[in-house]
């Protein structure tokens, strides 16, 4: 992974809201009951779920869930008119392995 890939991430992830975030929709069964519309984990997490979830205003969510597409951690997928947001955990592990590697670590598996 490139240094500004992993610095994207690493930036994206410094915020507790998003991070929290990412927390939960990497396990979506265990923090969100069952979705009318998409299931959550081949489809992702509704934005209105998350956006009920973390307390937070619509705007605000959809612009944390903007920073997490942005670094590649989520992608994102319309259904009617609601967005819905799954993790992208090889992102997750390449920008760990990356950081480790450049710290002098060994790579994570």
């Amino acid at each position: 992974m490139q240094a500004d890939q992993t610095l994207k991430v690493l930036k994206a992830l410094s915020n507790e809201k998003r991070l929290l975030i990412m927390e939960w929709i990497c396990s979506p069964r265990d923090h969100f009951p069952p979705q009318r519309d998409g299931d959550l984990v081949e489809d992702g997490v509704c934005v209105g779920f998350i956006t009920e979830k973390i307390g937070l205003s619509q705007p605000t969510v959809t612009s944390h869930m903007k920073v997490l597409e942005t670094a590649g951690l989520v992608t994102g997928k319309s259904i009617k008119n609601w967005v819905f947001y799954k993790p992208n955990i090889d992102i997750v592990h390449a920008a760990l392995g990356s950081l480790t590697g450049k710290l002098g670590g060994r790579s994570v598996e």
